[in-house]
This record gives C-alpha cells, sequence and structure tokens, in this order.
C-alpha cells in the first residue's frame, strides 16, 4: 500500500478503532484516551518509515497502548483497592499469528529506519558489534578508533534507537 495519512486513516478506521478499544479497556472515557495516543503514535511511525499494513499496525498499536494503560489502571486499582480490573482478550487464531507476521516486519522496518539515521561511524560501529558479533577492541582495530570511542558509538546507537522505537514495542 502506498503512503497514506493519519487523517484518512482516521476517517476510514475511526470507529471501528473506538469499538476495538471499547471492547479492550471497558470504558469510554480510557477508549478516548487511548485512541488519541494510538494516533499520536501512529503520527511518529509515519514520519519514519512507511508503514506496509497501516490497519493492521494502527490495531497493533492500539493493543499496546490499551495493554499499557489496561496496566496502569489495575495498578491503580490495586493500589487504592478498587475491585473494577480491566480484563483483555487474548485471542489466538491463524489471523492473529498473520497479523503478528506483518507487525514484526514493521517493527523491524522501524528498527532499519533507526539505525539508517544514525552517523555512518556510529551505524558501523553498532553493525559491527550487533551483527558480526565484534567485540569493541575488534571493532576499534577495524575502525582505526579507540575502544573508548566505540563505546561511545555503541551507547549513542543503543540509545539513539531505544529512543526512536520505545513506543512502537
Amino acid at each position: 500500500m502506498g503512503a497514506v495519512s493519519v487523517e484518512a486513516l482516521h476517517r476510514r478506521e475511526g470507529a471501528a478503532l473506538q469499538r476495538f478499544l471499547q471492547r479492550l479497556l471497558r470504558n469510554p472515557d480510557d477508549a478516548a484516551d487511548a485512541r488519541q495516543e494510538t494516533y499520536l503514535r501512529m503520527v511518529r511511525a509515519l514520519s519514519q518509515t512507511e508503514i506496509e499494513q497501516p490497519r493492521v499496525f494502527l490495531f497493533f498499536v492500539a493493543r499496546n497502548v490499551a495493554n499499557t494503560l489496561g496496566k496502569r489502571r489495575r495498578f491503580e486499582a490495586q493500589l487504592f483497592r478498587s475491585a473494577s480490573e480491566v480484563s483483555l482478550d487474548d485471542i489466538t487464531d491463524e489471523r492473529v499469528r498473520i497479523q503478528q507476521q506483518v507487525i514484526a516486519r514493521q517493527q523491524l522496518r522501524l528498527v532499519a529506519a533507526a539505525i539508517d539515521a544514525l552517523p555512518p561511524r556510529c551505524r558501523e560501529a553498532f553493525l559491527l558489534s550487533a551483527f558480526d558479533g565484534l567485540s569493541n577492541g575488534e571493532i576499534a582495530g577495524r575502525l582505526g578508533i579507540s575502544k573508548n570511542m566505540v563505546e561511545k558509538h555503541l551507547m549513542k546507537a543503543l540509545l539513539h534507537t531505544r529512543r526512536t522505537c520505545r513506543d512502537f514495542f
């Protein structure tokens, strides 16, 4: 699918998304909050990479938002000894498995985009460490830099990747 806007996605999927979140969260106010957070995360994702299956990814992000909100509500309920706990359905069938594969590919794209955005030396050090399994000393020798500089590059790469992808995993 070509580029999609959040507005178009909202027009096309807004009502279905609201019903989905209400079913998960069992509270219209929480569902509205989760819907807004879902769209904010989609704006960020679409600004970083093209989404292969926007509808599938939208509902994946929504489920993550609902899970996070549900955990927070359960924690608050436990804190205040409230009896109302949110229970989330965990549906496992072939369709969900296929959606998970699509989501995994999309997550890989987001990570790849984050890595691609690194400065060249930083990216090279990160790839040598993460994918080639080289030690910091081996990377330093190969790149002609100090081990200390390798460690700085790796830390920068990890922080950047974590910061870029944290809302989607």
